[in-house]
């Protein structure tokens, strides 16, 4: 890549398209010397593909056969590696850009098997049509979708412009299911909102890392400063952010540095993969004649800084906390984030295929390592009063089968609270609660966020949630 990032790379863990994925476009590398291939395993290969040919119950096509060995081989290198096939690639390339054709919903898996709605996309065929935060889809046209993956349900929610389709919704003050036929349109996520949450404190969220995102924040606070020159703190909030485009994360930590700032640095077997990314436009800005951050207010940089994250926070989100953390720029508040210290090279394979590839490890600038660790906050903040709802059963990078190690220090043996017993308790007390509102008035996170600027007291984890979350420290 050299010195200036010349096209865009992913850092990401995602709900609506993706985990924790840290990305950069490019060419096929051809390497000076090839190593000499292994003829004896390439024989038991060709000699595997000639039985399943000759002797298969049925008659198996060669690119089948061909692909899903190459997706096998792949898949076996670590979690975030993969075979991209052309609707895989086109999807990867439409949500890094924002853009997608589909329904305008943010989901997550319900405890009961079904597809949760998050959150409708404002002004999307969903939002529209009246569908609401909580909702519970069962069914998609006639297909049942309990027991399926939230890729799974998500591929089949997206679809060409203009088809039609119709959900079936379970609503908890309806005593009868409802029907809703949505047609299918091209939806543009805005990856950044904001408001004044009260008189001279900020709220500022990035759901996640897009090629418009630093556009998008440098706009978001401008407006901020509009509505309020004389800002005491600012909340900037990464909950549930599964990362993204590269750029979008540093230039979301250089919006509150000071200029040539290093903000991330990465190291792997290639020339190219060993570089340190500064706060600067030419490691931010996609577009080589602008900086998106010029004309930010100086006092962004200085005002007093608050960062939200939990185990949802991936990658891109990893590097901005990670960076504002070493210079003390910030306080991090929250739970220990996903630890997705990974990136993942595209390289295009054909027109419309394509591998994604881990190149790399990426460190925070004093030299950390994220990888199957994560970012530990300041301030140890459960998402409820009386605990961390469904964060706490959630899988981090450390949990996934092949993850790729962390070489800067050994792995501690985790102690998870994973007992069916407990379990049960969560999911039990979750079944009570309303749908967090991130931002909003029973945003309990945020309230001790705001306390903090304010330097009131801040109710931290319970002992025993610290002392598990911080075994990894």
């Amino acid at each position: 890549m050299g010195k200036k990032l010349k096209s865009a790379g992913l850092v990401g863990v995602g709900v609506v398209a993706g985990i924790a994925v840290s990305l950069q476009f490019s060419a096929m590398a051809q390497r000076a010397a090839e190593p000499a291939l292994p003829l004896e395993e390439l024989r038991q290969l060709a000699d595997v593909y000639g039985l399943i040919k000759s002797d298969y119950v049925e008659q198996v096509e060669d690119k089948k056969l061909l692909t899903e060995a190459i997706s096998g081989m792949v898949a076996s290198l670590d979690p975030h590696s993969a075979y991209l096939d052309k609707k895989a690639y086109a999807e990867l390339r439409e949500g890094s850009q924002g853009r997608f054709v589909g329904l305008g919903i943010e989901i997550a898996q319900s405890d009961e098997g079904y597809i949760r709605i998050v959150a409708p996309i404002e002004d999307s065929p969903a939002y529209r049509a009246g569908i609401k935060a909580g909702d519970l889809i069962t069914r998609l046209d006639s297909m049942p979708l309990k027991g399926l993956s939230l890729d799974e349900s998500v591929k089949k929610m997206r679809g060409e412009p203009h088809s039609k389709v119709t959900l079936t919704v379970l609503r908890e003050d309806e005593p009868q299911p409802l029907t809703f036929s949505l047609v299918r349109e091209e939806i543009l996520q805005k990856s950044v909102k904001g408001k004044i949450v009260e008189p001279g404190y900020a709220w500022l969220r990035v759901a996640q890392f897009q090629e418009p995102t630093v556009d998008d924040l440098a706009a978001k606070i401008t407006e901020l400063y509009r509505q309020e020159p004389n800002l005491k703190g600012m909340v900037l909030d990464l909950r549930n952010d599964p990362g993204g485009v590269l750029q979008g994360a540093i230039g979301v930590a250089a919006a509150f540095l000071p200029k040539d700032t290093p903000v991330v640095s990465t190291n792997g077997q290639l020339p190219d993969s060993k570089q340190i990314y500064y706060a600067r436009a030419e490691y931010y800005s996609l577009r080589s004649d602008s900086d998106p951050l010029a004309r930010l207010p100086e006092a962004v940089r200085r005002v007093p800084l608050a960062v939200l994250v939990n185990t949802g926070s991936a990658s891109a989100s990893e590097i901005v906390a990670g960076a504002l953390q070493d210079y003390k720029r910030a306080t991090i508040i929250g739970t220990q984030t996903f630890g997705k210290g990974s990136v993942q090279t595209i390289r295009q394979l054909t027109a419309d295929t394509a591998l994604k590839l881990t190149t790399a490890r990426y460190y925070t600038p004093h030299g950390r390592a994220i990888q199957a660790k994560g970012i530990v906050p300041d301030l140890l903040v459960n998402e409820y009063p009386d605990g961390d709802g469904l964060n706490a059963l959630r899988m981090r990078e450390a949990d996934l089968t092949r993850h790729l190690a962390n070489d800067r220090e050994e792995e501690a043996a985790k102690e998870r609270r994973d007992e069916l017993e407990e379990q049960a308790r969560i999911l039990a007390l979750e079944k009570k609660r309303k749908p967090l509102e991130y931002g909003g008035t029973g945003d309990f996170q945020l309230a001790q966020a705001l306390n903090h600027l304010k330097g009131l007291p801040v109710q931290t984890a319970k002992p025993e949630s610290a002392i598990v979350q911080a075994a990894a420290k």
